[in-house]
């Protein structure tokens, strides 16, 4: 086998160690946690099925490419939970190190396009990473609120943390921010978020 195709093989086996990466986020019914590949690949999905509301013209393959990659620094870095205030201060010097030795698995060519895949998404100046943004903080809502707010309720989160993670939404698409403002109102109202 020559180097290559072996580097591209080596890569494909050390990203499944992304399904043992499990979130905060329950899947939908009461379910267990979601892993990392699970949100990856719902957010790739609903990207494609929702690319109607997405404020500008999207390149929709591009945007579920970012959908599927963005998460797998995680293998290293770990899960940072969206409401952890703490974590969040060393999530970026973490996942740029976990970037940096998981990508370099790959062919210097491919290892850089992922790597530009990754910094886009996280810099949220394109349409596409505005869209891929808006699926990360669609997903995960949509399965809390299928939950009863269950997750939002275990860790105390307020009204006002989510609207902050949700932030980015309407940048990505104004149509799905005006559903998830519905739905976050709905669940103050339920009692499942705090004002």
């Amino acid at each position: 086998m020559d180097e290559r195709l072996k580097r591209q093989l080596d890569f494909a086996l050390e990203i499944d160690k992304e399904k043992n990466i499990f979130r905060q986020t329950h899947l939908s019914g009461h379910g267990r946690q979601e892993n990392d590949a699970e949100h990856a690949w719902h957010m790739a999905v609903m990207a494609y099925l929702l690319r109607e509301y997405a404020n500008e013209e999207v390149d929709i393959a591009k945007v579920m490419l970012m959908c599927l990659i963005h998460d797998i620094v995680e293998i290293e870095a770990g899960d940072t939970y969206a409401y952890d205030s703490e974590s969040m201060k060393t999530q970026k010097a973490r996942e740029d190190a976990a970037k940096e030795k998981i990508y370099s698995i790959l062919p210097e060519d491919q290892k850089q396009e992922f790597i530009g895949l990754f910094d886009e998404f996280e810099a949220c100046e394109t349409a596409e990473s505005r869209f891929a943004h808006a699926m990360d903080n669609l997903q995960p809502l949509l399965l809390n609120n299928s939950n009863q707010g269950g997750d939002w309720k275990e860790h105390q989160v307020t009204a006002k943390q989510v609207y902050g993670r949700q932030a980015k939404t309407s940048l990505g698409s104004e149509k799905l921010f005006q559903v998830i403002d519905g739905i976050i109102r709905e669940n103050i109202e339920k009692g499942n978020l705090k004002e």
